[in-house]
């Protein structure tokens, strides 16, 4: 037996309970049907992000192909998705959707392997078959699977003669029983058993089915339990909304410790989340708020939560993070604006609240007609501008570690998968230098410009710090002399940029006159990358494979195109294995806005997209 301790199961328990809470609904994990239609409609779209063992993008590929329509399908996929039996995986799809023939050495194989379409895929199989074909004992088969998993050959030649021997006298031909063991051979470097295979599956195909009938349930726990992998919580919130569920910022009023799905169906933040919150001020404020109702304003908010979790450096977070945005009448930047230079707003708030739950009560007689007059006054919220997006988007960075909001670079997704060939962590690399230096060839990138330090040098000339950001991460680039001032109007905070480049070499001499070779990064164009669409995108070719062709695509794609028109020419690109030919299955000029035609084109289908 082989026990694992899997972070899935954390995922499908906090799912259930989220489905609880939004839904009032109690789910049995255990006893879903096997053969639920939803979720094997997911699993044909190859909608998998976030689902056990199969969210990879080669598996999405091989499961939009193979279009599994029962669990087997899912059992063979699991055991075949790995180093080896992946050169299978073609031949089982094709098998599968009728367009090879499937066939056995000998007939009554088919016993074992009609599941897998004639292929050979576990090592159960091998054991079966051995008993089948040649009378091989039950600890015989055993050994027989030890030995071609461990690649004993001694033991395997001997078991080998055996094999001959007794299969040729149940009247199987000598050269075909030599065939399947040489088969076997083969097999052996890959060898999976099929009662592993299977658990996985059964697991991923939970996780599937709660994807499939409770996808933002499934999703915020999916959230919850990877809030420390911003790689994977970018995946899982674009995955989100790709299918309508937005990711909402915290809010006071509706978040509860954990992500979580509100009435409309959309994941709230939780507010543990948050740095600066955790468990103990976010089970205080949500307490309070089930117990005596939703907070009205934030001085409501802070004369009723215990102040002793809920501290300074909590408020501020949650100002950050926009959790009182709710409220209305206060925007996340009056918080922090002083008007003495000392005391800020939330510094305010906080006396005021201290005041209210611990400062000494007043009594009053019957001929206090006016009791409003002895309670103290609402501090005064100050006046002040509103911040910038990308401000707003820098403070959620730093308190949950991505952007709440959605990320600056969001917008442009297209232009950085079709037109960046290098991202800022690989420019970042120290190998990138000796990689690049000697193909001579520019290289493009985008960033997000967060910080910017302009100073001279010894000899007075200028030069400036600029640092970037990506998906990846960041990257500081410092230019001397004329290129810094050629592009520093470029180089704001904020700024998004489209960035062709070139390695240059430089010759420096140290101290003793020894000459080096320096590498250095220089700017040929800088575009805004609200421009760049227009300066660098004339024509868009979709390739799709021939196989893939049908009136329904052809549907599909005619509707999306003309929801998106505009002045970028649209080639369909029909790809077959002899070469690559071109076909206009529409009647209309094909003309495009490619920002918006990339960012919202859905098919069901596997498909590349070129621009130029």
């Amino acid at each position: 037996m082989d026990f694992l301790g899997l972070k899935t199961l954390t995922i499908i328990k906090e799912t259930l309970s989220n489905i609880k809470k939004s839904k009032g609904i109690d789910i049995d994990i255990d006893k879903i049907p096997i053969d639920d239609p939803l979720t094997y409609e997911l699993y044909c779209k190859g909608d998998t992000v976030a689902t056990f063992q199969f969210e990879s993008p080669g598996m999405q590929k091989y499961l939009k192909e193979l279009k599994p329509s029962k669990f087997e399908d899912l059992i063979a996929m699991n055991a075949l998705y790995r180093p080896g039996p992946m050169d299978y995986i073609p031949q089982f799809i094709d098998r599968k959707q009728g367009r090879e023939e499937i066939k056995y050495d000998i007939p009554i194989m088919e016993k074992y392997l009609k599941d897998t379409y004639g292929i050979t895929v576990y090592q159960e199989q091998v054991m079966l078959l051995s008993r089948l074909l040649a009378n091989f004992t039950r600890g015989e088969s055993d050994t027989l699977r030890k030995a071609m998993g461990k690649k004993q050959i001694a033991k395997m030649m001997e078991l080998k003669d055996k094999f001959l021997k007794q299969g040729q006298e149940n009247g199987h031909k000598e050269e075909v029983l030599e065939k399947i063991w040489a088969d076997w051979e083969k097999f052996a470097s890959y060898a999976f058993n099929k009662s592993h295979a299977t658990c996985y599956s059964w697991v991923s195909y939970q996780t599937a089915y709660l994807k499939a009938h409770y996808r933002a349930e499934y999703m915020a726990a999916n959230l919850t339990n990877n809030i420390n992998d911003i790689t994977t919580i970018s995946e899982y919130i674009e995955d989100a909304r790709k299918h309508g569920i937005q990711v909402l910022g915290p809010d006071i009023n509706e978040s509860d410790q954990t992500f979580t799905v509100n009435k409309d169906g959309h994941i709230r933040f939780g507010l543990a989340a948050l740095k600066g919150v955790g468990n103990s001020a976010a089970n205080s404020i949500v307490d309070e708020r089930n117990e005596n109702g939703p907070y009205t304003d934030i001085f409501d908010f802070v004369t009723r939560v215990n102040l002793r979790n809920c501290n300074k450096r909590c408020m501020e977070t949650l100002a950050e993070g926009g959790a009182f945005d709710c409220f209305g009448d206060i925007h996340r930047a009056q918080f922090f604006v002083s008007n003495d230079g000392k005391t800020n707003f939330i510094d305010k708030l906080i006396a005021f609240a201290v005041n209210k739950q611990n400062g000494p009560q007043e009594q009053f007689s019957i001929f206090d007609m006016d009791e409003s007059v002895h309670e103290a006054a609402n501090p005064e919220i100050p006046e002040c501008e509103f911040w910038s997006t990308y401000e707003q988007v820098r403070h959620e960075k730093e308190i949950a570690g991505f952007y709440i909001s959605g990320h600056p670079l969001d917008d442009y997704k297209p232009i950085i998968q079709n037109f960046a060939n290098v991202t800022l962590a690989q420019i970042d690399d120290n190998d990138f230098m000796a990689v690049h230096h000697n193909s001579g060839k520019p290289f493009f990138f985008v960033g997000i410009v967060t910080d910017v330090f302009e100073g001279t040098t010894k000899n007075d000339k200028p030069y400036g710090n600029i640092t970037f950001e990506d998906y990846s991460g960041s990257w500081q680039w410092r230019l001397y002399g004329q290129r810094f001032t050629d592009f520093k109007n470029y180089f704001e905070l904020g700024k998004r940029l489209f960035i062709k480049a070139a390695l240059e070499v430089k010759v420096w001499r140290n101290k003793e006159g020894v000459e080096d070779n320096h590498f250095e990064i220089k700017p040929l164009q800088v575009y805004h990358l609200e421009e760049t669409y227009e300066k660098i995108c004339s024509e868009a070719n979709l390739i799709v494979s021939i196989k893939d062709i049908s009136k329904e695509l052809a549907y599909i794609l005619k509707e999306q195109i003309q929801a998106h028109p505009g002045n970028c020419k649209f080639n369909l690109r029909i790809v077959e294995k002899g070469g690559i030919f071109f076909a206009d299955f529409f009647n209309f000029s094909s003309k495009i806005d490619p920002e918006t035609f990339i960012r919202d084109l859905d098919l069901p289908i596997n498909y590349k997209l070129e621009l130029k």
